[in-house]
This record gives C-alpha cells, sequence and structure tokens, in this order.
C-alpha cells in the first residue's frame, strides 16, 4: 500500500470510529506454502539459461537458478488480477525484462518493464488499460517489439517504450489476438493469430492478408512458432488442433496423432538444439514430437494442464512445464517422466485452516480448484515441511475444516463430509431425517391420535459443506442440504433444510446457542440446533456471508457492508464501525480472545474486542480468508498465495 493511501485510510479510521482504534506494529510474515498452484509462463535470461521468471495468474513473479527453488521476487502491480502470460527479456540487455499482462476481470492490462532483472517495474503509458495477450521481440531487431491485445496489433520500436497500433483501427477481424509470431530475419513479417484464426503481414502492418488454408474455420489461434533456421516453417496452435505450414502460412495442413480431446493446445515450443523436436502443450497433457510433426506422443498424463514449455538451450534434456494445479513440473531425461518441483512457489487457494487444539505447530489446510493435486495439506512444523492427505477426497474441493478436541478431523467438500482416519479421508455418510407420524392409542374405549417424531435413515450428504464447526460435543454443518448436526463419534447427521431453505453458507456455535447463516437467511438455535428460529438482517443488510461466536454469547456477522454483532441471539443488530467492508472472512479466536475480520478488498485484518467494542488492525500485507493462533504465532489462509506465518504474536501500540 502506497503511503497516500495509507495517509488516507488512517484519515477515514479517525472520521469513522469514535474510539481509539491502535495498530499493531510491524510483523515480520513469510508464506510458507502448500506449495504448488497456477503456474502461466516461463522466460530464461539470455545471460544465464539457469536464471527463470515465471509469471503468475495474479501480478506475481517469482524466480529460480535451478529449477527446483523458487522465490517470489515482486509483482508487476498492485493488483491481484493481472495475469502474466509473456515475460520477454530483452536480448540487447540482460537486466531488461518486458512484460504483457491481462486482466482476470475487466479488459484490462498492459505493458510493464524492469530495468533491474524482475525487481521492480513500471508501467508503459501507451499500453495502459489494454489486455496483453501476446508479446514477442524481433530476433533481427531487439529494439521492435510486437503486442497482441484484445483491440488489435501493437508496435514498439524503442524497445518497448512507446507503441503504436499497425492493424486496422476499428478491423472487425484483427483483434483478440492470442498469439504473434516474428520473422527471425525480416522483422516487417508479423503473423498474428485471434481468437478467429490467423492473420500476417510482411510490410510491417500496412497491409494485413488472413492465412487460412487447410485450416478448420473458426479456429482460436492459441501459439505460432516460427522455425528459426527455416523460416519457411511455421506451426499454428487452435482449438481444431495443430496445424503446420511448410510455404510461410500459404498454406497449412493438420498434423495428426493429438486425440480431438486435446485439441486447446495453450502453446507450441521448439527444441532450440533440434528443429524435429517440438512440445504441444495442451488442457490435457503435453505432446512431443521427433519427427517434425509426424508422430506425437504423450509425455504426461492427460489430467495436466500446460501453459508454458522451457527447453534448457545449454541441455535438451532439461525441460520445465508451467501449468495449472500441478505448478512446475520438471524433466531431466527429455521429457519422459516428471517431478514436481514447486519448493517455494505457492499459489494455492487456501479454503480452509485449522489447528490441531494438541500440537500448535499442526496446521491443516484445504484447498480448492487443484484436484489432484489438491484435497487437505497438513504440517507439523508452521510450514516448514508439509504432506499432502488427498486419498479418499477423489479431486474435491475442501470448503471447511474443524478438529474436535479429541482430534477428529472434519472435511466439508463439494460433495459431502469426511473424516480422517490415519492418511486416508472416508465420507462421513450416515444421515438422518427426522419423520412425523400418527400414533392411535385408546384410552377408556376412547381414540386418541397424537404424533411422534422418530430419525430414519437418509442415505448421505452429498452437496457441497461450506462450513463445519464443533463445539459442547456437537458437529455443526452448514450444506447445501440444510443444516446438519452430530455427535462426536459414529457421526450420524440429523437435520435437513430450515422453513424450506437449504442452502447455508455458515454455521457456528457457542454454549447451547447455533447461528446459522444462507446468503439471504439467518437462523438461530437455542437447543444446539434442534429447533430454529428466522431472525432479522442487521439494518440496510440484504445478505450474511460469515457467522461467528464469542464465548459471552454474542453473535457476529460479516459481509458485503460490514460488521455486525447482536447480544439478544438475533433480535437486534448493532453494526461496528471498522472501516473494511466486502468482508472475506470472520470468526472468533480462542487463542487472541478476539473476532477477527479480513476484506476481499484491503489486505488489512481487524481484531475486534467483544468486551469491548474497539478494534485494532495490522497488515499482513497479503489479502486473507482466515486467521488461527497459537503462543506467540498467527497463521493466516491467504486468498490467492497459499498459507502465512507471523513471526511472533502482534503487538499493539498506543491506548484508548
Amino acid at each position: 500500500m502506497n503511503a497516500m493511501r495509507k495517509v488516507l485510510l488512517l484519515a477515514l479510521l479517525a472520521a469513522a470510529c469514535p474510539l481509539f482504534a491502535q495498530q499493531h506494529q510491524a510483523q515480520s510474515w513469510k508464506d510458507v506454502g502448500p506449495y504448488g498452484g497456477d503456474a502461466r509462463s516461463l522466460e530464461y535470461s539470455p545471460a544465464n539459461s539457469s536464471h527463470i521468471l515465471l509469471g503468475t495468474t495474479n501480478s506475481w513473479i517469482y524466480e529460480t537458478d535451478n529449477g527446483k527453488d523458487w522465490t517470489r521476487l515482486s509483482r508487476i502491480s498492485p493488483s491481484d488480477a493481472m495475469v502474466v502470460d509473456n515475460i520477454v527479456y530483452d536480448e540487447a540487455a540482460p537486466k531488461r525484462v518486458v512484460v504483457g499482462a491481462w486482466q482476470l476481470d475487466r479488459p484490462a492490462g498492459g505493458i510493464f518493464i524492469s530495468e533491474d532483472d524482475g525487481h521492480s517495474w513500471h508501467s508503459v503509458s501507451d499500453m495502459f488499460g489494454q489486455s496483453v495477450r501476446a508479446l514477442a521481440q524481433a530476433p533481427s531487431n531487439p529494439k521492435i517489439f510486437i503486442a497482441g491485445t484484445l483491440q488489435g496489433v501493437y508496435r514498439s520500436e524503442d524497445g518497448g517504450l512507446h507503441w503504436s497500433r499497425i492493424s486496422p483501427a476499428g478491423s472487425q477481424e484483427i483483434h483478440e489476438i492470442e498469439s504473434i509470431a516474428i520473422d527471425p530475419v525480416n522483422p516487417d513479417i508479423i503473423y498474428a493469430g485471434t481468437w478467429h484464426l490467423p492473420w500476417k503481414t510482411t510490410d510491417g502492418g500496412k497491409n494485413w492478408f488472413n492465412i487460412k488454408n487447410g485450416l478448420i474455420v473458426d479456429s482460436d489461434v492459441f501459439s505460432i512458432i516460427i522455425d528459426p533456421h527455416a523460416p519457411n516453417v511455421v506451426y499454428s496452435s487452435a482449438c481444431s488442433g495443430i496445424y503446420k505450414s511448410e510455404d510461410a502460412g500459404n498454406q497449412f495442413r493438420k498434423v495428426q496423432g493429438i486425440p480431438s480431446a486435446a485439441r486447446r493446445t495453450r502453446v507450441l515450443k521448439q527444441d532450440p538444439n533440434n528443429a524435429n523436436i517440438v512440445y504441444a502443450g495442451t488442457t490435457e497433457g503435453l505432446y512431443r514430437t521427433t519427427d517434425a510433426g509426424t508422430k506425437w506422443t504423450l509425455m504426461t498424463p492427460n489430467d495436466i494442464i500446460v501453459n508454458d514449455v522451457y527447453v534448457d538451450p545449454k541441455n535438451s534434456q532439461h525441460v520445465i512445464l508451467a501449468t495449472d494445479r500441478s505448478g512446475i513440473m520438471v524433466s531431466e531425461d527429455g521429457a519422459r517422466s516428471f517431478q514436481q518441483e514447486n519448493h517455494g512457489f505457492s499459489e494455492r487457494q487456501v479454503a480452509a485452516l485449522t489447528l490441531d487444539p494438541h500440537d500448535g505447530r499442526t496446521i491443516y489446510a484445504g484447498v480448492v480448484n487443484d484436484k489432484r493435486f489438491g484435497g487437505v495439506f497438513k504440517t507439523g512444523d508452521f510450514g516448514g515441511n508439509w504432506q499432502q492427505i488427498a486419498s479418499g477426497l477423489n479431486g474435491d474441493d475442501v470448503f471447511s475444516l474443524a478438529m474436535s478436541p479429541a482430534g477428529t478431523l472434519l472435511a466439508g467438500t463439494n460433495h459431502g463430509v469426511y473424516t480422517l482416519h490415519g492418511s486416508t479421508f472416508e465420507p462421513a455418510v450416515n444421515r438422518e431425517r427426522e419423520v412425523i407420524h400418527k400414533v392411535v392409542h385408546y384410552r377408556k374405549k376412547r381414540r386418541i391420535v397424537s404424533t411422534e417424531s422418530r430419525w430414519v435413515p437418509d442415505g448421505h450428504i452429498t452437496r457441497s459443506v461450506r462450513a463445519l464447526t464443533y463445539n459442547g460435543g456437537n458437529w455443526y454443518a452448514a450444506t447445501d442440504e440444510g443444516i446438519y448436526t452430530s455427535g462426536e463419534h459414529d457421526i450420524a447427521w440429523k437435520g435437513g433444510p430450515v422453513d424450506h431453505h437449504d442452502s447455508f453458507i455458515g454455521v457456528a456455535a457457542v454454549g447451547s446457542a447455533v447461528v446459522a447463516n444462507g446468503g439471504n437467511a439467518l437462523y438461530v438455535s437455542t437447543d444446539q440446533g434442534k429447533t430454529w428460529h428466522s431472525v432479522g438482517m442487521p439494518a440496510g443488510w440484504m445478505r450474511v456471508r460469515y457467522v461467528t461466536a464469542d464465548p459471552s454469547g454474542t453473535l457476529w456477522a460479516g459481509g458485503r457492508l460490514g460488521v455486525a454483532y447482536s447480544k439478544d441471539q438475533g433480535q437486534t443488530w448493532q453494526a461496528l464501525n471498522v472501516p473494511t467492508n466486502n468482508l472475506s472472512g470472520l470468526q472468533y479466536d480462542a487463542a487472541l480472545h478476539r473476532v477477527i475480520a479480513s476484506s476481499y478488498t484491503i489486505p488489512y485484518v481487524y481484531e475486534i474486542d467483544p468486551a469491548a467494542d474497539t478494534w485494532t488492525w495490522w497488515t499482513p500485507g497479503w489479502r486473507i480468508r482466515k486467521v488461527a493462533s497459537v503462543g506467540d504465532r498467527t497463521v493466516a489462509a491467504t486468498l490467492i498465495h497459499g498459507v502465512i506465518v507471523s513471526d511472533a504474536a502482534p503487538q499493539t501500540t498506543g491506548g484508548n
């Protein structure tokens, strides 16, 4: 956060809250994993091919000098939404790096330049706001860069400092550029792949012509490469497959050997030491040809999504992949086998976090979107080493984790609840529903009809379990099938929809009181979940994202509009003037004796003192989803960067 924004925030704090807000002293935080996640692009230094930069989906750049140990280096933009798909080391200046990026949530992005090997960046004004999907440097003239954006093709003749459009303004065809290739001899010969077939210019953009002969119509062209030793040989990849031309794009032919299921080929890469070897990174694995495209072989499992390929120019046996979910994969035998090498690279979406109540150094983290590479991760040394626990989860997303004092660990997933037994998760499948039936009996010849309830087997929870909590010998689960409760042992879930409302996303319990939220519905139980009654929302609120409770019995709600609390079990609510909204998390931390609130929009965490209705704040530097504390350490799950750990418990300055 820059100085001006911090000044403005401090002014906001003073104006918004009559209570004195304390700021924690600076803490040292480090990201500790679990390692892996989404990696987008790779580029090596022309001065040292072992020095490699790695681009991500959230503006960050990593570096390595061996391909195995990665260091978080810098980010190109304050935004966490920049996809770094194109990194180009300037051939004329070894420490100069040019990046093209696009933004996930809107058609924006830009060109960013570093003059110090990626440690710091500045944005190029000519391309500010452009969604840059492709970037290339002319091999024969390093001053010339070509960029492909959603608006068209742009050219720089001064190393990327200034740009001008070279495709026709307002063209109905030459826009949404996904790939760029420049002739190795003539920088005026440029190939541009669009979301609708490829185009070519031979005069620096004055005239363009379509090169679609041999291609299936409506093919998104993801990648174009030119053989540097034989410029007439051009490969292109599209939704419909891989194509090869031997006459500079005048005629293409579709290569055979890649199944149609793998036709989204995101990247093509030619071995710099052997022109006959070409790699195709697809959404269903890495393919390789050793005979210039005649025959292709699948080199990885078909669930590997390949975004980029690095082939060591000094050793073709050394191949690195940037992938979705599995992060960095490295081969030392020419792509015949791969190992994950993600140490230091953490781009996980940790949605669930819990600590072992008997061993505070043991952390469990549940991740989403990573299929068989995700699940639950366990560390016994504050993130020094992680063990993946995925057996039994079948690649499910893990939305929630909770552990009882006896050590029972439950995981809530997109397909129900699982219990950890040893190193394997097993479904907690027993679900029961209440059945009301009539009972007829006679007293003094009078027929008396009454009703009784009983619980009968009802299959198991199969839909998403968004929240889990344990309190007073009972488990509580907020699911897409309703609210369920269970005893600690021989877990049998009782419950279901409440007032015909079945989609719940949060649940919290203290004493015999339980609060549950389902977006636009809020319910409270005073008998450990046996019965529920609806309560009103805080004034002006339409939805509640998170609920929690503190030992005094106070209920807390969080959402897009901030934080509110109720001291009368939801009958009335009072807003708390914490200067944040759009909450990403809200929970009671028993170690700190505080309610913790975090935000999607700013990297601040707020500690709320329930007894005094005051709060303090601290800045870990990452946007936070969940926080847990033990001893003098604080652990937090970030939105997109895995788990971070503090060096010591935060200390406050100032006073009321």
